[in-house]
């Protein structure tokens, strides 16, 4: 399983996330799942590019 170590925001300090088996279908490609859980607390990462969401303008009243 691997592993890497990142700040856990609920630990409060540096600790082990662990890949648990992807179920999802992220790595049917050969991809990396991006969901990793702390291996202390079981607090959920998602790491990965952040989404681009296009943003429609807004038209206001005269």
């Amino acid at each position: 399983m691997d592993s890497h170590q990142w700040p856990c925001p609920s630990c409060g300090d540096d600790r082990d996330f662990v890949q648990p088996p992807c179920v999802d279908g992220h790595t049917e490609d050969g991809g990396e799942c991006p969901e990793w859980a702390c291996a202390d607390c079981g607090t959920a990462l998602v790491t990965g590019a952040p989404a681009v969401v296009p943003v429609a303008p807004v038209s206001r009243a005269a």
